[in-house]
């Protein structure tokens, strides 16, 4: 009965407009707020969120042909990353120890920020189940069990769920030029490492929102009308080196290939529009409702919400870290074709997600030169990693598809081998130690505060 009780908690936190709603409305209630504004702003955040989602679908659909066009069009087989599709076979027999995992790894985010100075709370409900999954299955295939599992697991992803919202915080200052958001996505290797490159090579670049074009060209300054267009010479050249009669056979269901290529490029404008309007709904609301949540639990705590929240920040950058990223994704398929390695494909939905994200990281730190050579970098790394990655899965590791982000790959790595080194013991105690250091540097912090104040 517990067990079924946690599943229904965990299948509603999963859905990120309920967490992120459910924390507005706590957030509005602990600001006693008059009735009709807790109502307004709970709905509006809720709202906010199903927008955005709406346009992740929009985009999402016009974007999955592109990986089995070009599949069809190079002639090429591999291993193609999506969380979705891993997990979905993880659940099969991992699924009890994921969801108490993530249940009981949502609590313990909550407590690492209330009694550390890691003040962030996750609100990514799906990527933190995904993530919960992981560490079912590494620590599950090194021999966890019972309730050692789910203690060391759930506190496994308690110190994840906190700690890269943290790395993360310095580059969101650049970004949105304020402190008030975190960032909360299991990329966040992938966008520091974006960042960084930005601060390097970016010198003198001026930003990816800055557009000197000709009068005539001015209507290259909306980034709708250039996503569109971009995308357009994208998806027509896949489908013409695909074929007539694959594409309109397979995808477009008898319409013209050159037209259904049109049309798809447009709707994936189209679904990147919706998604921005969606994130200008959330943060209006979001921000002023966690004060509230974070006064009365977890002081000080700042929401970390998923990718699309940077979006609005730089358009333009969003568009050239998706194509950068995805060259980087073809440079690192070709390097291993050539050191006879699996082959991991570039899957167009994580590249585009993660690869845009690091193009507005990149920006921020490096202007356009930031943006294209830090999501390059990015494209290479989600390529590389997974192939490390797939000897800790167990039995997963021989499925046709992996994790695909880079925290993933980079925590699995590091847990996956952790457990090799250390004795299972070892590693729940080492896990407690490092939560109670720092909660009581934190405590001492906030003391030598205290007494500087008086």
């Amino acid at each position: 009965m517990i067990k079924d009780i946690l599943s229904l908690v965990v299948d509603i936190l999963k859905v990120p407009a309920i967490l992120v709603g459910l924390v507005a409305l706590l957030g509005l209630v602990a600001q006693k707020k008059s009735f009709p504004d807790v109502v307004k702003g709970t709905i509006k955040t809720i709202l906010g969120f199903l927008v955005l989602a709406g346009g992740a679908t929009v985009l999402v659909g016009s974007l999955s042909p592109l990986g089995d066009i070009f599949k069809h069009a190079f002639n090429v087989q591999g291993i193609i990353p999506n969380n979705e599709a891993i997990v979905s076979i993880g659940l099969g027999e991992y699924g009890a120890s994921t969801t108490l995992i993530m249940a009981f790894g949502m609590v313990a985010n909550i407590v690492i920020a209330r009694f550390t100075s890691l003040k962030y709370i996750f609100l990514s409900g799906h990527i933190t189940f995904y993530m919960a999954c992981m560490v079912a299955i590494i620590l599950s295939v090194a021999g966890f069990t019972g309730i050692q599992l789910i203690y060391t697991g759930a506190l496994t992803l308690g110190f994840i769920m906190a700690f890269f919202p943290a790395l993360a915080q310095p580059y969101m200052r650049k970004i949105t030029n304020n402190d008030q958001i975190a960032f909360g996505h299991f990329g966040t290797v992938g966008y520091v490492l974006s960042g960084w490159i930005g601060s390097v090579v970016g010198k003198g670049s001026r930003s990816t929102e800055e557009m000197n074009l000709p009068k005539n060209l001015s209507f290259l300054r909306d980034s709708t009308i250039s996503i569109s267009l971009t995308m357009m010479i994208i998806y027509l050249i896949l489908c013409i080196s695909a074929g007539k009669e694959y594409v309109e056979s397979t995808f477009s269901h008898g319409q013209n290939y050159l037209v259904f290529s049109i049309v798809q490029a447009i709707t994936f404008a189209a679904g990147v529009f919706i998604i921005l309007q969606g994130v200008r709904l959330i943060l209006a609301e979001i921000v002023p409702a966690f004060t509230g949540f974070s006064e009365k639990l977890v002081p000080n705590a700042r929401p970390a919400l998923d990718c699309p929240v940077i979006y609005p920040y730089a358009p333009n950058a969003v568009l050239i870290g998706f194509i950068s990223s995805f060259v980087g994704g073809l440079v690192g398929l070709f390097v291993l074709g050539h050191l006879d390695l699996v082959l991991i494909l570039p899957g167009v939905v994580p590249h585009f997600f993660c690869g845009a994200t690091a193009g507005v990281f990149g920006n921020a730190t490096g202007g356009r030169r930031g943006a294209v050579i830090g999501a390059f970098a990015h494209g290479l790394l989600i390529t590389f990693l997974p192939v490390a990655l797939l000897p800790v899965l167990g039995s997963l590791g021989l499925a046709n598809t992996t994790f695909s982000d880079a925290d993933f790959g980079v925590v699995g790595i590091l847990l996956g081998n952790l457990v090799h080194v250390l004795d299972k013991n070892m590693i729940t105690a080492l896990l407690t130690g490092i939560f109670g250091v720092l909660a009581v540097i934190n405590l001492l912090k906030s003391k030598k505060q205290a007494v500087g104040n008086e």
